[in-house]
């Protein structure tokens, strides 16, 4: 049961953090330069933007989730079962993030949530 709850956070945690990095970096903008001085700029701008630090704050429960699950469970059915992340980013990514997600990743992700059902079966 534990196992299981932490991977629920895990796997909404990962989730979330990738979606509100993609938020935050898009509020940011393109990144076209390799001047210096241009990219301190920027940087000023990724570390004060509330949905990066967000996403930041979120990667950082899911990896210290993580290795509190690697320690008591196989890594063999962790592993596995975080591909579940994808389809949870896919629906942040259509409903947060507003975008277009083909009928072909909707296939995609299907098989993937079958292949987990697959691995967790005994």
């Amino acid at each position: 049961m534990k196992t299981a709850l932490l991977m629920a956070i895990i796997i909404l945690a990962d989730s979330a953090g990738d979606v509100f990095l993609t938020k935050g970096m898009k509020e940011v903008g393109e990144i076209s330069t390799i001047n210096p001085r241009a990219l301190l700029v920027i940087a000023r701008k990724v570390i004060s933007n509330r949905s990066f630090l967000s996403g930041i704050f979120f990667l950082a429960i899911f990896f210290f989730s993580f290795l509190i699950v690697l320690s008591w469970a196989d890594l063999s059915l962790v592993f596995p079962a975080k591909s579940l992340v994808y389809v949870v980013s896919t629906l942040g990514a259509k409903w947060i993030l507003k975008e277009t997600v083909s009928l072909q990743r909707w296939g995609g992700i299907f098989l993937v949530c079958l292949g987990v059902a697959l691995i967790s079966l005994p």
